[in-house]
Formats: C-alpha cells, sequence, structure tokens
C-alpha cells in the first residue's frame, strides 16, 4: 500500500463511517478498484483506521461523554449483542470482508429498505415528532434492541450507521436522536473491533507500515468530523431518500462490473 491509497482509503472511512451506505462495503470496493483487496495489510488497515473515525465523535460530542452514568449503562447494552455475536461469528466475518458481490446484493437491498423507511416516516411525520422520544429518555430495554440491530452491520455493505439509526428510529427516536446515538454507540463498538483486531495481527505489521497507519487514522479523523457535523443538518431536514438511491445504484454497477 503506498501513502496516495493509505490516503484515499482514510478518506473514504471519513466519509462513509457514519452515513448509511456502509464504510466496510465502500472500503472492500475502493480495495478491490485499486487492485489491492488481497493484500493482508490492507484488510487490517480497513480496520484499524476506524480509530481515527472514533475520536472525531469523542472530540464533537466530549460533553456528552462527561454526562450521568446512565449513558454508559445504556451505551453498554446497546454494545453488548454485538460484542458477543461478533466474538461468536468472527471468523465467517474475516471470510465475507473480501467479496465484493456481498456488499452489492447488501448495498441494493439496504437503499430498498432505506426509501421505504423513508416513505413511513414522511406519511407519519406528525404522529412520529409528536411520539419520538430523546436519548434520555431512551430505556435499557430500547437501548438493547439498538444494539441488535447493529449485528446486522457484520454483513459488508450493510451499514452499522444505516441499522443502528434505523434501529433508534424503530424506538422512536426522531432522526437527528438517533443518528446520534449511532455515532455514540460506535465509539464502544468500533474501538472493540479495532483493538481487537490490532492486538492480533500487531506482530504481523512491519515497521514501514507503521506511518501509512498514522496518516489513515489522521486523515479519517479529520474527514469524519466534517462529515458527522454536515450529516446531522442534512438527515434532519431530508432524511434517507438520496442515500437509498445511491446505494442501489452503487448496488447495480458494481454487479455489472
Amino acid at each position: 500500500m503506498t501513502y496516495l491509497e493509505a490516503i484515499l482509503m482514510a478518506i473514504v472511512e471519513g466519509l462513509t463511517e457514519y452515513l448509511p451506505i456502509s464504510s466496510t462495503g465502500h472500503l472492500i470496493i475502493t480495495s478491490y478498484l485499486m487492485g489491492i483487496n488481497d493484500d493482508a495489510f490492507t484488510k487490517n488497515f480497513t480496520v484499524i483506521v476506524q480509530f481515527g473515525a472514533i475520536l472525531s465523535v469523542v472530540v464533537l460530542y466530549w460533553r456528552r461523554f462527561l454526562t450521568s452514568r446512565k449513558f454508559y449503562y445504556k451505551l453498554f447494552l446497546a454494545f453488548l449483542p454485538a460484542a458477543v455475536a461478533g466474538l461468536l461469528i468472527k471468523d465467517k466475518i474475516d471470510a465475507l470482508l473480501g467479496d465484493v458481490s456481498v456488499v452489492a446484493y447488501a448495498l441494493i437491498v439496504g437503499g430498498i429498505a432505506l426509501i421505504l423507511i423513508d416513505w413511513i416516516l414522511a406519511r407519519n411525520e406528525g404522529k412520529t415528532s409528536a411520539s419520538s422520544v430523546s436519548i434520555e429518555q431512551l430505556s435499557y430495554w430500547q437501548s438493547f434492541l439498538i444494539g441488535g440491530a447493529q449485528c446486522l452491520a457484520f454483513i459488508p455493505g450493510v451499514s452499522r450507521s444505516a441499522a443502528t439509526i434505523v434501529g433508534g428510529l424503530g424506538v422512536k427516536l426522531n432522526r437527528k436522536a438517533a443518528a446520534e446515538f449511532s455515532f455514540f454507540l460506535a465509539v464502544p463498538t468500533l474501538t472493540a473491533a479495532t483493538g481487537y483486531k490490532l492486538l492480533k495481527v500487531i506482530k504481523t505489521i512491519e515497521p514501514g507500515q507503521i506511518p501509512l497507519l498514522l496518516v489513515g487514522n489522521i486523515v479519517s479523523f479529520v474527514v469524519g468530523a466534517i462529515t458527522i457535523k454536515k450529516f446531522i443538518g442534512y438527515l434532519s431536514r431530508h432524511g434517507f431518500f438520496l442515500f437509498g438511491v445511491y446505494r442501489i445504484i452503487i448496488g447495480v454497477i458494481i454487479l455489472f462490473i
């Protein structure tokens, strides 16, 4: 992997980690187009570069992470399903990480789902806003259910962000609150996944690859922070429709290619 390839991969990570379009799927596609998808370091880079994106949430929402213990209880319960499922099926997950066709089908199906959800939300807009709950009002059981939805993201192309935002909407969070809870849940989830991967492969990382990882994480941090700020405003005003259409178009193009 060259520095240019590392920067491009990091930009894709920062742009897509918190959008409902699948960061893993886009990283697999990007590495495939650059011809480095079969390289072992590329697969490690794909996971480790998430550290920068994680840090962007902590920096932007640092006040939220200094709130009550209940906030951390909710995050823990939401994180638990993915932690357990990840340990049980980690080998199958690794096997899927290089399969572009899986990404394509997941993008298409997820895109259709986002368009349908956006249509349903538009029809029930008055009722939804009246009955919506805030993150502070979220129960422990509702937090756990959002975590259950997050497990769908083990399929490359589904999108962790999309799964958790939809899970949040399912328990009556509004779009903005659902997106923010998805950001917060990314911190323990991605930290655990990235930390586990790093411990597993640290002995295989060569000295010359360390600068690539550092540059990648710096770039994903900056791009991730910008994306989060822009995404919240866009989602609150416009919803999921364009994301759904984008997913379908990209998925179809991949299948044809």
